[in-house]
């Protein structure tokens, strides 16, 4: 199952399916200009230890050398200090022009990489190696590179778009419970941005997840509804990724990129008010779509009833880690250094609507209404 992301001067294939990852080797060397004599596996240590033999022995028999760079398991990976390890590696290992990067793990790893692909030698080829749910249909997908500073999540990247992103399911069987609650609410998200059948879809997985858990990625499952929502994702990312690539900051439609970001603010300012070890992103994104929603209804842009179908969908997929504890100050201090506040003016994504997001001035919203909506939502946990 291939989705291709035409761009101007860019085309790339998304190959998704079962038992792809012995054929990296063999699927880089198809689609390179010229094949690669060497690459990078950028992975951490626990994907290293479930799939790096299996790669790398795929990447060997395609002909090319290939030499794992390990970085951080979760969000410390997404450093200056780890971007700046990464980098001196390819220098040390002379990959080139013609070489590869591979990104073999979850959002981190697939952000770091692309950064780092990004700025060798002003940019060599990489390609993206999704093993998580929430990499496979949001983060793997795009182009958006990024690292963390002291002053918030992703500030720090460039767009570089991957040669290929080759995904494969399987991977997903061995994933702890909370990575994959943590990718469905990345799926709840863009269902939410999509439309109601949509979302409606996504209730049904969460049905479906109830009663099989991972094993509804199993090959030997070969679960529909969740090969299904995988390419409904995709999909719906491509098709927002095409209309505005580099997220123009003067485009305000529901067509924009930023629109992407529903959830994010609240949830980003959630990562970084607890340092980025409490939660995972994707965890923090389904606290973000509780508030983003709750705050739609408070300025009356959503309805009641499409308030609590957006809610139990996001309660469907797992409960969430508490975040009572946490102080509204930091919160609201962090979404101050958010990446969508220009001119000194944050930028809400709320709804309008399931499937009609609208981009809101910040100055629109009370500091109050952000603190009533926050004890809201943590209440009713």
């Amino acid at each position: 199952m291939i989705v291709k992301i035409p761009q101007p001067g860019i085309s790339y294939k998304i190959t998704v399916g079962h038992g792809l990852l012995p054929s990296v080797g063999e699927m880089i060397a198809s689609t390179a200009a010229t094949p690669p004599r060497k690459a990078a596996l950028v992975t951490n240590r626990r994907v290293y230890g479930l799939y790096g033999d299996i790669v790398e022995a795929g990447v060997k028999a395609a002909g090319i050398d290939i030499f794992p760079v390990l970085i951080p398991d979760g969000e410390k990976g997404k450093s200056f200090r780890v971007l700046q390890a990464v980098l001196n590696s390819f220098s040390e290992h002379s990959i080139s022009r013609t070489d590869a990067v591979i990104a073999l793990g979850g959002g981190v790893v697939g952000d770091l990489a692309g950064v780092a692909a990004s700025l060798h030698l002003r940019g060599v080829p990489y390609y993206q190696v999704p093993t998580t749910l929430l990499a496979m249909i949001d983060s793997s997908v795009g182009g958006k590179t990024g690292i963390n500073s002291p002053y918030g999540k992703n500030l720090i990247g460039s767009f570089y778009q991957p040669n290929a992103v080759i995904a494969d399911i399987g991977a997903l069987a061995t994933l702890p419970k909370r990575e994959i609650t943590a990718g469905f609410m990345e799926a709840v998200k863009q269902a939410a941005l999509s439309g109601t059948p949509m979302l409606e879809r996504t209730a049904e997985l969460s049905e479906h997840y109830r009663k099989l858990g991972r094993e509804m990625f199993n090959d030997n499952v070969l679960s529909v509804p969740a090969t299904d929502l995988i390419l409904e994702n995709i999909r719906f990312k491509t098709s927002v990724v095409r209309s505005d690539e580099r997220e123009s900051v003067v485009e305000t439609g529901s067509r924009s990129r930023k629109t992407l970001n529903f959830g994010h603010t609240y949830g980003h300012a959630l990562e970084k008010a607890t340092q980025y070890r409490y939660l995972k992103h994707g965890e923090a994104v389904g606290w973000g779509l509780l508030f983003a929603a709750t705050l739609s209804k408070k300025l009356e842009f959503l309805a009641s009833d499409e308030l609590n179908l957006l809610n139990d969908v996001v309660r469907g997929f797992g409960r969430l880690p508490d975040i009572s504890n946490i102080p509204i100050n930091s919160i609201l201090d962090s979404v101050l250094h958010d990446k969508k506040v220009i001119d000194g003016d944050i930028q809400w994504i709320l709804l309008n609507g399931i499937g009609k997001p609208v981009i809101v001035s910040g100055r629109q919203v009370p500091g109050k209404m952000l603190e009533q909506t926050h004890r809201q939502i943590t209440a009713s946990r």
